[in-house]
């Protein structure tokens, strides 16, 4: 008894405001077109009917042409042809009478056909709006599920389940971010703390010792500074471009590697480079600082007496960066892993082997300039890191 109840009131409301629900705008529309095919049988039976009676009375008085004799009755302006014209219009009026009662009799049911279909219609929807409800920031693990055919309503649903599915993985993102970004940030401050507690609690502290606390203390604040100026970088590169500017990828690499020479000098290891002119559309500060972290990464995770080859040239109306190393040796399984803010080869300590932060600012970097990155294990160890930039007409 509740769900007929429930359908009359949701009826009731409807009619009083039927364009404001889209089972009241489907009700008026299936109505409409119930009630205009209905208006337009009627018509079309009408002047069918109107048709074949003037055809009777015809035949029953012929027009008698000049010369002839005159029709039993009267002829055809007698007496019989107004009485069979007169029952005619009588009829047609009776017909027209009652086809009309049929006809809002049937506007009516239209409506209510109307209502029911569009309620069945609209059933999954109702489904999909209460699962919808449901789910909240804390309870993105729930899924619409939505069954039945292939139709556009379970595409709908599918579709609204993909894009939980991101914002799932996006939320978890988050939080393992802030959660790693406060360990990195909390570890050089607990550090700097406890020298500075240890060398004040020291009644034999002389002046060497205070010195190099202090200078311990500077070296952690600047490793600080460093993590938090990236941390600054990759939200500016998640938020895209504010700026374009002409930037040729091969000078601005070539002014990377001119820095990076001593290290390598200093480390024994070979650079190979062949950079040819590739003009692109972006922010130049951005791409020094991908072309930097992709170079210091290649130097950093290396193997002593290794190798660092760096290409930069145009594809197929493409700029292309890649950078290949002779590092140790990385499962293909952790590639992904190594994107991600924060996730290292082993566990060293911040500012050991970096910060975690180089790989997952170039991803950054590369998706704000509309960019593809690539990256894979080598077979003997190391990664080539392949940026492609498109470059624009």
């Amino acid at each position: 008894m509740k769900r007929p109840r429930a359908e009359l009131v949701a009826l009731a409301a409807t009619l009083r405001h039927p364009r404001s629900t889209v089972r009241g705008r489907l009700m008026l529309l299936i109505g409409a077109v119930l009630f205009a095919s209905g208006a337009l049988l009627l018509a079309v039976t009408y002047a069918q009917v109107a048709h074949t009676g003037s055809v009777k009375v015809v035949e029953a008085f012929p027009v008698q042409t000049p010369g002839s004799g005159p029709t039993p009755g009267g002829g055809p302006s007698g007496p019989g042809t107004s009485v069979v014209e007169r029952q005619h219009r009588v009829d047609l009026n009776a017909q027209l009478a009652a086809s009309g009662v049929a006809l809002s009799l049937m506007a009516g049911l239209a409506l209510v056909l109307g209502w029911l279909v569009a309620g069945l219609v609209l059933r999954p929807l109702r489904t999909v709006t209460a699962a919808a409800r449901q789910i909240s920031a804390e309870r993105l693990d729930r899924r619409l599920a939505v069954e039945g055919p292939g139709d556009e309503l379970k595409e709908l649903g599918d579709t609204i389940d993909g894009l939980l599915g991101r914002l799932q993985d996006s939320f978890d993102a988050q939080r393992r971010f802030v959660a790693n970004a406060s360990h990195e940030l909390r570890t050089p401050l607990t550090v700097s703390r406890a020298l500075l507690e240890m060398v004040i609690a020291d009644p034999d502290a002389t002046v060497g010792s205070f010195r190099a606390t202090c200078k311990h203390v500077l070296e952690e604040g600047s490793q600080q500074e460093q993590l938090i100026d990236s941390l600054l970088l990759l939200a500016r590169s998640q938020r895209g471009l504010e700026r374009r500017e002409p930037v040729d990828l091969a000078l601005v690499t070539a002014d990377v590697l001119q820095e990076h020479e001593a290290e390598a000098a200093g480390r024994g290891l070979g650079l190979e480079r062949s950079l040819q002119s590739a003009p692109l559309s972006g922010d130049g500060h951005l791409i020094e600082r991908l072309v930097s972290n992709l170079v210091g990464n290649a130097f950093r995770h290396n193997v002593p007496h290794g190798r660092v080859r760096v290409v930069v040239g145009r594809e197929n109306d493409h700029a292309t960066l890649a950078v290949t190393n002779t590092g140790p040796l990385v499962p293909p399984k952790d590639v992904e892993r190594l994107l991600q803010p924060f996730q290292r080869m082993s566990q060293e300590r911040i500012g050991e082997r970096g910060l975690g932060l180089g790989l997952s600012i170039v991803q950054a970097i590369a998706r704000a300039h509309d960019a593809t990155l690539a990256v894979r294990a080598q077979a003997d160890g190391g990664l080539e890191v392949e940026v492609t930039f498109p470059i624009p007409a």
